[in-house]
């Protein structure tokens, strides 16, 4: 009996440590993606030799963070309503999916640095898919233009995000007017040839009426 207290109480220790270890590498990476990974575990409160007995590199810590970051992310995205007018559903994931990279933008940074391209995919498939079923349903109602594959679509908007990250990095954005930014271009781009490009904010609405 004492044995298994023994097992579980080591598990549950186990368990603890890795949780401190990502939750430090997000903080410490968000703050600057160069950080080592003695600043990581110096943050979580344990040693080197305890964070190398789970993770073995320096990209798991990474991948770990990211992971958690996305998969918290999307937790805050299933709260957005995408449902009603396609182009107002998707200035809303807009406004909610860029407050998510702009807070991400630094671990996102180190992620492409320690990770493959094809990884950094596989760890947005989440995202990927909710903006695949908006584009494909905004098509069928003719909000959005059928024209270009709908993964396109979709690589454009991340992409748009992720390049306002690196302008708010290179100081020629500021935050409070990326999201305003990344919805007049996405909305420009999802707009079918020969039709108006709604207004952000709104002009969606007004068309519709």
């Amino acid at each position: 009996m004492g044995s298994k207290n023994s097992t579980a109480t080591k598990r549950a220790d186990a368990l603890r440590s890795i949780e401190a270890i990502v939750q430090a590498a997000a903080e410490c990476l968000g703050q600057n993606p160069e950080a080592s990974l003695s600043e990581i575990a110096r943050a979580a409160g344990v040693g080197r030799v305890t964070l190398y007995a789970h993770f073995t590199s320096r990209a798991e810590v990474v991948d770990a963070a990211m992971s958690r970051a996305i998969d918290r992310g999307n937790e805050v995205l299933d709260t957005v309503d995408l449902t009603g007018d396609p182009r107002l559903a998707l200035t809303q994931y807009i406004e909610a999916g860029w407050h998510l990279v702009d807070e991400a933008r630094a671990l996102l940074a180190a992620a492409q640095r320690e990770l493959s391209a094809g990884r950094i995919r596989e760890l947005h498939a989440g995202p990927a898919t909710r903006v695949e079923a908006l584009v494909s349903r905004g098509r069928a109602e003719g909000a959005f233009r059928t024209d270009l594959p709908i993964a396109w679509l979709v690589n454009v908007l991340h992409t748009v995000m992720h390049s306002a990250a690196e302008e708010i990095r290179a100081g020629r954005l500021t935050s409070d007017r990326a999201a305003d930014h990344i919805t007049a271009t996405v909305l420009a781009a999802f707009t079918p040839p020969g039709k108006p490009v709604p207004e952000p904010g709104g002009g969606a609405q007004r068309q519709q009426h």
